[in-house]
């Protein structure tokens, strides 16, 4: 029970500020300012009482404790410090256990050079500069609690943690959360919302309903045990308390668990804690336990719990650290006493107390946190997150620790569910997601919205509902939603999500920089692109050399050396048995060449008197019937088709001619047309639907028009009119958009990707180009990807 860490804070701390004045002094006065309503104040009066009665017993030192009640009132608690420090004459105060009331304390007992140990949760920590007779007295340490919450938070992979934090005028509460948003942070979490609740809430309902409709479920709670106990009895009333929400609460509610009464325990089930350790199984702890039962039950016998906790502990332990240094100095001082004046003199009081704070805070017990799951009439320690270790199920030092809280246990969750929750959920106030289509696409094959008589409902159908259909079929869980056509343009559409109208956007959308403001989107599952698309017109080629078309040059040098070199092997060989192949070298050159062209027709098989030269006749006959059929098949198909080309190449054409190009409507290739590729606004024209779009194209009315990542349709739609001409400019492809920062994002994504893996997107892709396909095979040629 004697932690080693409180006997070098008091008996360094309280040693050399009274050693002087209380050097002749064998009665020693303590006084205490506490709330006695408070459960920790009731401790404390208990656990006080017991350590004086332990101390005279052990001792021959004479203690008083002069305790004054402040009903948790700070200005109480002022008045009170300031009777115990003139009219008592005590030489140490032990403070209260809530800030507001600590620093009143603090700055009459600075005043008065009078050392206060502060029993508070937490001090801030400007206040041990501020008033060097401040002693932090508590194990609290706020820095460690946020990694231990933020090390459960991360444990079960959430993203985004609700804060519901009590707020006061001197920010007891709110001074956590700097290092709850780092340690958040350092996980890969953030804070959604932060909920400050007045000491007294009065319209929690209403606070509490704005978070229902929220998707976040996971809650940390660090308020008052006071204002938690409103605040759970309200969330139970409205039924969240239920499967699928998280709740968190931090050492200022855990640590009194053991205290409240069944009511509040059972509008708790589910809850996970995180409280101060100490060694609840020590025997010196089971039999101060033991005896501080006694004593509690007779002093509060309305008591329904009758339990020591870490109020208990920290007081007893502070009082026989404060009792055990004013004896340790009277000794030394009967016997010593010149001696010890002297070495006391040459000690600088400031530096010493600073290093006391820095033995305080490091402190092993500081580091290390409890972690409780209620369960049934009370709850149940899974077990404790030690700073940079993690958790484990014991403190010996042959403990395993994990940096994940799943090896603890099975945690029981709200709405008695054994699932651990995914950490949030479509708003509870819906039936189901609200999803926003586009009401008017320019291509109905990707959203088509019908009006269906018979449920007097409107149905949506199309590429893109296919796509998310099939997406959320994927999902690790069950998603209900509606689709909900929007007219307006594309941007507006995406707008309604930031302003909470829809709960996602599915359509022929574009993932765009722009768009990105007001929502976060997924995968694209188009090509990304916008494609410039022309009219074809016919082009016939020059027939002055059109007989040399059919054979490229190098084919055509082809044909003339087997010539020449068949001529060479006939005459080679019949030169020795015809008189007329011999001659002068010059004769016999001009022999052979004439020979290369003539042979099939000047020399037959009877004039031919070698079988060698007739082999070679035969295999030139063939190579030459082929050459002929493939010269004959392709000069007439140059004769008799047309060739198709575009109409327009490349948009400096356009520009160059002043020429108008049409855009489908409500689409963001407007913009991108005016600002990125720098068209005249005056020559842009948006079309309503493809056929509009095909008409203008035919009738000269636009000389080319743009599309994102529908072209392929058009083209399919349309493949013997039109032709792409130009690059394709990368942009953002089609795809589905959430709010920003959606815990469905990653989920949505990765049932994408399985889409795009198993073949599904390419079977309802070729479902819907095929069903606009005429010819498959003129077609192919002009769908570029």
């Amino acid at each position: 029970m004697k932690m080693r860490a409180y006997y070098l804070i008091f008996t360094f701390s309280v040693l050399f500020l009274f050693s002087v004045k209380q050097a002749t002094s064998t009665r020693v006065v303590i006084g205490a300012v506490m709330d006695k309503m408070s459960r920790a104040g009731m401790e404390t009066n208990v656990a006080l009482q017991m350590a004086i009665d332990d101390i005279s017993r052990q001792t021959n030192q004479s203690f008083v404790l002069k305790m004054i009640n402040s009903r948790g009132e700070p200005a109480r608690a002022a008045l009170a410090a300031n009777r115990l420090i003139n009219t008592e004459k005590v030489q140490v105060i032990l403070g209260p256990h809530t800030w507001q009331e600590a620093s009143r304390v603090i700055e009459i007992s600075n005043q008065g050079q009078t050392p206060t140990f502060s029993l508070a949760d937490s001090n801030p920590t400007w206040a041990l500069e501020r008033w060097p007779f401040l002693v932090q007295a508590s194990t609290s340490n706020q820095d460690a609690q946020m990694k231990a919450v933020a090390a459960i938070v991360q444990s079960w992979d959430w993203r985004r943690v609700t804060v519901i934090y009590e707020e006061d005028t001197d920010s007891t509460f709110g001074r956590f959360m700097p290092n709850l948003l780092k340690s958040l942070q350092d996980v890969g979490a953030e804070i959604r919302h932060l909920v400050p609740l007045p000491p007294y809430a009065t319209a929690l309902s209403e606070q509490l309903m704005r978070l229902k409709r929220d998707q976040c479920r996971v809650f940390l709670v660090h308020t008052s045990l006071k204002l938690a106990t409103q605040v759970f009895h309200e969330a139970e009333q409205m039924r969240m308390m239920e499967k699928d929400y998280v709740w968190i609460t931090t050492n200022t509610i855990t640590d009194l668990l053991y205290s409240v009464n069944l009511t509040t325990i059972f509008s708790m089930q589910g809850v996970l804690g995180v409280k101060r350790h100490f060694p609840e199984g020590s025997l010196k702890f089971v039999e101060f336990k033991k005896r501080f039962r006694l004593k509690f039950s007779l002093a509060y016998p309305e008591a329904e719990n009758n339990e020591p906790g870490i109020s208990a502990v920290e007081a007893y332990d502070t009082m026989w650290g404060v009792a055990t240094t004013f004896a340790e100095m009277n000794t030394q001082i009967k016997n010593r006493s010149q001696l010890f004046l002297e070495k006391v003199s040459r000690i600088d009081f400031i530096g010493i107390t600073d290093r006391v704070h820095a033995i305080g805070r490091k402190t092993e017990s500081s580091h290390i946190f409890g972690v409780v799951n209620v369960i049934g009439k009370s709850y149940r320690e899974l077990g404790i997150w030690k700073e940079k270790s993690g958790f484990s199920k014991q403190t010996s030092h042959r403990a395993i620790y994990n940096s994940s809280m799943k090896d603890l246990g099975q945690v029981f969750w709200p709405g008695e569910s054994m699932h651990t929750p995914k950490g949030w959920s479509i708003p509870s106030i819906t039936d189901s997601m609200k999803i926003g289509v586009p009401a008017a696409s320019l291509f109905k094959q990707f959203v088509n919205i019908e009006y269906d008589p018979q449920t007097d409902n409107l149905s949506c159908k199309g590429y893109a509902i296919d796509i998310f259909n099939e997406v959320t079929a994927r999902l690790p869980y069950y998603v209900s939603y509606e689709f909900i056509p929007f007219n307006g343009t594309y941007d507006s559409l995406v707008e309604q999500i930031y302003l909470k109208k829809f709960d996602a956007v599915v359509g022929d959308v574009a993932a765009l920089a722009d768009r990105c403001k007001h929502a976060d989107f997924t995968h694209t599952y188009t090509a990304s692109g916008v494609a410039m698309i022309v009219p074809v017109q016919s082009k016939m080629p020059h027939k002055a050399w059109l007989f040399l078309k059919p054979f490229t040059k190098a084919m055509w040098l082809l044909i003339l050396a087997i010539t020449v070199y068949n001529g060479f092997v006939i005459w080679l060989i019949e030169r020795k048995h015809s008189p007329r192949l011999r001659g002068t070298a010059t004769d016999q050159a001009g022999i052979m060449i004439w020979s290369s062209f003539t042979t099939l027709f000047s020399l037959n098989g009877g004039k031919l008197h070698s079988n060698l030269s007739r082999i070679a006749i035969v295999v030139w006959l063939f190579v030459a019937l082929v050459i002929t059929q493939s010269y004959t098949a392709s000069l007439t198909s140059m004769l008799t088709v047309k060739k198709l080309e575009p109409t327009v190449s490349d948009i400096e054409t356009l520009k160059t001619n002043n020429a108008k190009i049409g855009y489908g409507k409500g689409a963001f290739v407007a913009r991108y047309l005016k600002e990125v590729l720098g068209f005249k606004s005056d020559n842009l024209k948006n079309f309503s639907s493809p056929q509009e779009f095909a008409h203008a194209l035919k009738t000269g009315d636009i000389e080319a028009g743009f599309l994102n990542g529908s072209y392929k349709l058009f083209l399919a739609k349309y493949c013997k009119s039109f032709v792409l001409a130009g690059p394709t400019y990368k942009v953002g492809g089609f795809g589905f958009a959430f709010p920003k920062g959606s815990p469905m994002l990653n989920d949505v994504n990765k049932a994408l990707l399985e889409v795009f893996e198993s073949g599904k997107l390419r079977e309802l892709e070729d479902k819907m180009i095929g069903a606009e396909r005429r010819d498959n095979n003129v077609c192919s040629d002009n769908l570029r990807s």
